[in-house]
This record gives C-alpha cells, sequence and structure tokens, in this order.
C-alpha cells in the first residue's frame, strides 16, 4: 500500500501527516479544478517551498456563517451556486483546504482576482446546475487585484448570493519553521527577513481575518485534521465518498505502478490449462463459473470483502479518498479478470463508487 504524500515539518509536536504537492504559479494566472479529486494543478500556492507546501491541519476559532441566498438578476434561484472564498496566510494551509472542497465535488479555482469572482458565480449560474458550489482561492499572490475583494463582496450581498469566507491562520513561530524548513521566501518579505513578510501579510489581510466566516488555526495540527474540520463543515451529513479502481494484470508483465494494494490469485487453479476455458476471458461465465468454483475462492472474496471495509472506513478516517486495488494472476486474462469483477460488484454494493480496469486482458 502506498500514499503520495509528504509530512509537514511544522506540527509543533503534534502527530505528523502527509501534505499535498503543489507546484508554483503564475502570479496572475488562474487555475481551475472541478471537483476531480487530483489536486488544483498548477495553480496550487507556492506557500513554503518548490511544489510543497507544508500544510498542517486546524483548529476552528470560529463557525462557519450562514450566507446569504437569494435570486440573481435573470437567473433562477436553485441555479446560482454556494461560493467559498479561501484565503489566508501563505503557509498555512490554503491549498490543503482547496484540494478538501475539491475532493467533495467543489468547483476550485485557484489564485482567481477577486474583482471576477462575481463573473465566475455568474458562469455557474448559468451552467444548468452543472456548477452548484464555487470554492475560490485568494492570497497575496493577487495582491494587486487585492483591493477589489470588497467590491466583489458587495456586489455578491447585492446579489443576494451566499458566500462564506474560510481563513487559514497560523502562528508566527509556525510559519517561520515552515518557511526554513523549505528554504523558501516569504512572498511579501522582499529583502528582508521571513518575519518582515509575515508582519506584512498580516497587515494587509487584517481586515478580511475580521469579516471571516470560520477562522481555522493550523499552528500544530496536522493535514488529516485540517481536511476532518473542511469535511464537518462542508461535507454535511453523509461520510466522505471514497472511489477505488479495481484493476486486473497479469504478473508477467509487471505489477502496476500506482496500486495502493496488491492481490495474488496465482494460488487458483489456472483455467488456462483447461483446454475449453484457454480461449475465453474472466468476463465469460464459463471461466468465472470455474474460478469460483473452487472451494478458496468464495472464502478468499468474503474474507478479502470484510478486510476492504475496514480499510476503507480507515481511508476515509485519514482523508484518502482513492485507491486502486491491483489483482493479479499469471497472464492477467482469467483469474484476475473473474475475480476483479467479484470484488468490484462487491464494493458497489457497499456504496463505493468504483471502476474495473484490465490492464492485460488482450494481450497475449
Amino acid at each position: 500500500m502506498s500514499e503520495q504524500d509528504h509530512e509537514s515539518s511544522d506540527t509543533g509536536g503534534a502527530p505528523q501527516g502527509p501534505a499535498a504537492h503543489e507546484q508554483p504559479q503564475p502570479q496572475h494566472g488562474a487555475q481551475v479544478s472541478t471537483g476531480t479529486g487530483s489536486g488544483t494543478g498548477p495553480g496550487t500556492e507556492p506557500d513554503t517551498g518548490p511544489g510543497t507546501e507544508p500544510d498542517t491541519g486546524a483548529d476552528a476559532d470560529t463557525g462557519a456563517g450562514a450566507g446569504k441566498s437569494g435570486d440573481a438578476p435573470g437567473v433562477p434561484d436553485a441555479a446560482i451556486p454556494e461560493l467559498v472564498i479561501i484565503s489566508g496566510m501563505s503557509g498555512a494551509g490554503r491549498s490543503t483546504a482547496a484540494k478538501c472542497l475539491e475532493d467533495l465535488g467543489w468547483f476550485v479555482v485557484d489564485n482567481l482576482p477577486p474583482a471576477l469572482i462575481p463573473t465566475m458565480v455568474e458562469l455557474g449560474a448559468r451552467s444548468q446546475g452543472n456548477v452548484a458550489r464555487i470554492a475560490v482561492v485568494v492570497d497575496v499572490r493577487g495582491r494587486r487585484f487585492f483591493d477589489n475583494l470588497r467590491q466583489s463582496l458587495a456586489d455578491l450581498e447585492a446579489k443576494n448570493v451566499t458566500r462564506r469566507i474560510v481563513f487559514l491562520e497560523s502562528s508566527d513561530e509556525a510559519l517561520v519553521r515552515r518557511f526554513e524548513s523549505v528554504r523558501r521566501p516569504h512572498p511579501l518579505q522582499g529583502d528582508g527577513r521571513i518575519v518582515d513578510g509575515i508582519d506584512a501579510e498580516r497587515e494587509l489581510l487584517r481586515e478580511l481575518r475580521g469579516d471571516a466566516d470560520l477562522v481555522i488555526d493550523t499552528s500544530s495540527l496536522n493535514v488529516h485534521e485540517l481536511r476532518a474540520k473542511m469535511d464537518a463543515q462542508f461535507a454535511g451529513e453523509e461520510e466522505p465518498e471514497l472511489r477505488a479502481t479495481v484493476m486486473s494484470f497479469g504478473f508477467k508483465y509487471g505489477l502496476p505502478v500506482d496500486a495502493d494494494l496488491v492481490v495474488d490469485m496465482r494460488f487458483l487453479p489456472n483455467p488456462h490449462w483447461v483446454p475449453e476455458l484457454r480461449p475465453f476471458t474472466g468476463l465469460n461465465e464459463e471461466v468465472s463459473n470455474y474460478v469460483f468454483s473452487q472451494p478458496s475462492a468464495k472464502e478468499f472474496l468474503d474474507r478479502y470483502t470484510e478486510l476492504l471495509q475496514l480499510i476503507a472506513a480507515g481511508y476515509r478516517r485519514e482523508g484518502k479518498r482513492y485507491v486502486t486495488i491491483a489483482v493479479g494472476c499469471t497472464g492477467g486474462k482469467h483469474r484476475s479478470v473473474a475475480t476483479s469483477e467479484k470484488l468490484a460488484a462487491r464494493l458497489a454494493a457497499q456504496g463505493v463508487e468504483t471502476v474495473v480496469v484490465h490492464r492485460d486482458m488482450g494481450r497475449e
């Protein structure tokens, strides 16, 4: 099992958790993500390092406000998207918060100039319900546009758009440690020290922090706790969704490089040595019946499904929402294919969104 995350180095003695990968940004570009769970791509904030922000978890200082709702001009009330504005101190975890909302199905825009927020909301309202929830990351990289934020908020209020402001906060000591650990300057420090940049940013964001509906302090907690706070605020009563890819493969072609879990079905008799079954695949009923007529096959499937229930609960708790289960046999044609189909059906019946991929079927 593998999880492609890195640990934050700034949790002030709290347990460390993996932080998400991030790439540096052009200062005025806006990157868009659509809730696929792949992160915010090249638009993530370059808070504390080349490609890595040491995101940490959070303590909530205040609850999220209710915001406003109503009609936008010429748009039905039901079509107006819900809006969340994510801001806060560089290095405090803005990108992790944005990725969390993206995983929950929000349409995420990173580093959007504040003046364009009302336009984004209007476009979402005209998407015929395809964009129901929008999250916008606003930070000091867009400081040339920051004065426009208050006007944009006033425009949204005039149109009765539901909006909430999430502000990510952290102590000076924690922020200094994060920047020093990855040897990156603060975006506002110029020729001064890191603390000078932090002070300048606090002053710039002071008014916005006062207007925030939810302030999250990330000084000492890890990335999983930040995700838990965001889930609690925005996931509703439903448990965060887990998506699984079940992939059959042949060991003779190599292990899948993206596998989180690997299952070896070579302990079962190989249909390849049954002449009447050799031309078929595990998708054929004759092969599937042969595989699961073996006494140990159904027992294995039952026990492994139970094990996956335990693993899935832990993945959800730790904020991992995607898992790839690789099911292998010798050639990836018979046993692995039949088992993958059965396993995927079991997972789907348990409410796990599941995709089946047969990597090596047809290669022989």
